[in-house]
């Protein structure tokens, strides 16, 4: 056996070898490729889920500001509703200490058969005053 048959065949082994070699390589390679097609494919999703969220969170912030507007309007009729009420109230209290609003109550009451002594508590006036009031209708 001479040397080439020894060159040729350590050659031959190397390239074996090689081959070997560039074979786990390539399976390395696929692997790696996959593994990077599946993250590229959770990233996607996980993009999916932010938009997702990013919409729901404009749909919460809509939401919000359209609730923020109508309590404010609410609350301005609220307030417009609170002014009449007070308003009517002071009609109310300044028509019941009127004079002839009192008369028209102690007479009509009489009419019903209710004491000067009752007709002076309902109206917080004093048993003189209704019982003069009572005498002037008489006359």
């Amino acid at each position: 056996m001479d040397i080439s048959f020894w060159i040729i065949l350590g050659l031959s082994l190397l390239e074996v070898a090689l081959l070997a070699g560039v074979i786990v390589f390539f399976f390395r390679l696929r692997r790696s490729e996959q593994l990077l097609a599946k993250l590229q494919n959770n990233q996607k999703d996980f993009l999916i889920k932010i938009e997702k969220s990013v919409d729901l969170e404009q749909q919460f912030l809509t939401n919000f500001a359209e609730r923020q507007t109508e309590l404010l309007h609410l609350d301005a009729q609220l307030a417009e509703r609170e002014k009449q009420l007070r308003s009517l109230l002071q009609q109310a209290e300044r028509l019941s200490q009127s004079p002839q609003f009192l008369r028209q109550v102690i007479l009509s009451g009489y009419r019903k058969g209710r004491s000067a002594k009752e007709l002076a508590q309902a109206t917080g006036l004093s048993t003189d005053e209704v019982e003069l009031i009572l005498e002037q209708d008489k006359g």
